[in-house]
């Protein structure tokens, strides 16, 4: 089997570069040792965001009675959710399986290991076939970090896989990290009834985002009833029949917790093993395939992307360098990557969602700046929605009036950072978004507002 260009991986680096490269008239095959569409369409962002909904529909029904709404009785059918989740998860898969027939992409089954220059080795089943093309892209994507101390044994201690298809909920769950996957974890357990403990090494939970950011999610999920332990480790966890025994190193002690069920979501490690990087001599550093601005490795006809690159590790980066590495490929003029215009979501309640600098950053890096902060309580469209909480907040350069960044807490937002992206990407100044008139009302007021904050030109504070 020969082919133009051949893909190790079918997740969203490896499908969306696979379709580009059709698209631009390559014969293309890709190989997958598991399920179409990767982690993040079967056991990541997809069925994760099934779940959180499930959970947000729950939440709604049990506050009717704000909205003029009685309901007799209602439940939780975990089960349900589940199955529900999953469904979405299989479709979704199935989507990708008729793209791939669409655009002609050959569909190979197996795991794929490099074998030489143009070569890879396809083992499934015990046998194995060799296929060759004239540019091979890597991009297998990672897996649940395991800690040193704290071995996941997928019934007690748990990896994001695992959490998402339990075969009943936990009454007690502790979470240890509190990036997107643990702050989601602890979003959609709480509010379905779980007593939920989030377990935080750093000084702050969603520590990469802006300091404000953290400290109204902090106060928001500790109202909710979650508890909170930042500046703490999880030492061991000792297993006792079905419990979990948590040892919590904390600022004051050590603390123990017993839990049902304790999830690991301290970040992700790249699927590096068993590629034939060593025999190829391709260079790695830190767990990551060193490549150049087009994602070339330092093996010529060998590219790699997504998460096992340096860089953020998130669904949406991993397309954007498939389709930059494919067109650089095909000779078709594309612009490297800008890793600093990045929209980072978080799919709690409420959301989270930025881009660029935080204040913080603005400052260390020497900018004279200009923040503007618009709380969504203003809002009209938040009002009646009965989800005021949260806020809007910008930083621009006051010298060149370059928008840094933006940050924000709210319902939605996730929907609503793309407008700062775009105006970035777009050098847009603070004076364009304040004069572009934004529908009212609705959410995204907010964001003009914000800006017109920075400006003294704010007319709702």
């Amino acid at each position: 089997m020969k082919f133009d260009i051949a893909i190790i991986g079918s997740g969203p680096g490896g499908y969306v570069a696979a379709i580009r490269a059709s698209q631009l008239g390559k014969s293309v095959a890709i190989i997958e040792k598991s399920e179409l569409g990767g982690v993040c369409l079967n056991w990541g962002c997809i069925p994760t965001k099934a779940l959180l909904k499930s959970a947000q529909v729950f939440d709604y029904i049990n506050h009717a009675k704000d909205y003029g709404i009685s309901v007799a009785s209602h439940s939780v059918d975990f089960d349900a959710m589940v199955q529900r989740s999953r469904g979405v998860a299989g479709n979704m898969s199935k989507g990708v399986e008729f793209l791939m027939k669409k655009n002609k992409i050959t569909v190979i089954q197996g795991a794929g290991k490099l074998a030489g220059k143009g070569k890879i080795a396809v083992t499934k089943d015990g046998k194995t076939e060799t296929v060759e093309a004239t540019q091979i892209i890597l991009a297998t994507g990672a897996r649940s970090r395991e800690l040193p101390n704290i071995k996941i044994d997928g019934t007690r201690v748990l990896g994001y896989r695992e959490a998402m298809v339990m075969p009943k909920q936990p009454k007690e769950l502790l979470i240890i990290g509190s990036g997107a996957i643990g702050m989601e974890f602890a979003y959609f357990y709480h509010t379905i009834g779980t007593k939920v403990t989030i377990v935080e090494f750093m000084s702050r939970i969603l520590p990469i985002e802006d300091e404000e950011v953290s400290k109204t999610m902090a106060m928001t999920y500790k109202k909710r009833g979650i508890e909170i332990l930042t500046e703490s480790s999880v030492e061991k966890v000792d297993i006792k029949g079905d419990r979990c025994v948590v040892t919590v190193k904390t600022k004051t002690g050590e603390q123990t917790f017993e839990v049902d069920n304790v999830l690991s979501a301290a970040g992700v490690q790249t699927n590096l093993e068993n590629l034939g990087l060593e025999e190829m001599g391709i260079k790695t550093d830190k767990g990551k395939v060193l490549v150049d601005e087009y994602y070339q490795t330092s093996a010529a006809g060998v590219y790699a992307i997504g998460d096992i690159v340096p860089g953020p590790a998130l669904a949406h980066v991993a397309s954007a360098e498939g389709i930059i590495c494919i067109e650089h490929i095909c000779g078709v003029h594309t612009d490297p990557l800008n890793y600093g215009n990045i929209p980072g979501c978080t799919y709690t309640h409420p959301e989270v969602a930025s881009v660029g600098l935080t204040e913080a950053q603005a400052k260390e890096k020497g900018y004279d700046i200009r923040v503007g902060k618009f709380p969504f309580s203003a809002s009209g469209k938040a009002s009646a929605g009965g989800h005021k909480e949260g806020f809007v907040k910008v930083i621009f350069d006051k010298k060149y009036g370059e928008w840094l960044g933006c940050h924000m807490v709210g319902e939605g937002v996730t929907d609503m950072i793309i407008e700062a992206v775009v105006a970035r990407n777009l050098e847009t100044t603070g004076h364009e978004i304040i004069k572009s008139v934004h529908p009212h009302p609705t959410m995204s007021e907010a964001v003009m507002e914000a800006v017109a904050q920075a400006y003294d030109e704010c007319i709702h504070l």
